[in-house]
């Protein structure tokens, strides 16, 4: 990885980090505006930077809303990673609709789902409005974003070529 690139990801990181503190009221302080920049990372530089976005911007929202959930937001950013790297392959593969749907609904029905077991439907019931808003303006923002972003990324960036 160059320097270059590097410097891009630590930028998203970053702005996932202050997405983070953009919250969304819920049951648990952690659901925030972090994925989108996860998300305009995933389809600029691929599905293993978005990825490691996801992950570590959960990470940070996390800590910064006070881990609420304590060691279960690895688990939440696990998925947010898995999420992010399915929703880069399909975006790469000119799906870019679908790619948003599907982040929406893994992220808003199926990520919390684990906790079900943990917590119990209620939790689940009462935490899966707050998560599709979430998940809902995450992903319309960077479908909006990506492409008009793309072009001025690969103007500026030759690395920023996506294999598709």
């Amino acid at each position: 990885m160059n320097t270059r690139r590097l410097s891009w990801l630590s930028l998203f990181v970053a702005l996932s980090v202050i997405g983070g503190m953009i919250k969304v009221p819920a049951v648990v302080s952690s659901v925030a505006l972090d994925s989108f920049p996860a998300l305009l990372a995933a389809g600029l530089m691929g599905a293993g930077p978005g990825a490691l976005v996801a992950g570590m911007g959960h990470l940070v929202s996390a800590l910064v809303g006070g881990m609420p959930l304590g060691p279960f937001h690895v688990l939440i950013a696990v998925e947010m990673a898995a999420i992010l790297w399915l929703f880069a392959k399909l975006y790469q593969t000119r799906n870019k609709l679908i790619a948003v749907g599907v982040f929406i609904f893994l992220n808003s029905a199926v990520a919390p789902a684990p906790f079900i077991l943990f917590f119990g439907a209620e939790f689940y019931v009462g935490l899966v409005p707050a998560v599709f808003l979430a998940s809902f303006m995450n992903g319309v923002l960077a479908w909006i974003a990506l492409p008009r972003l793309m072009p001025i990324f690969q103007k500026f960036d030759q690395s920023f070529e996506v294999k598709v």
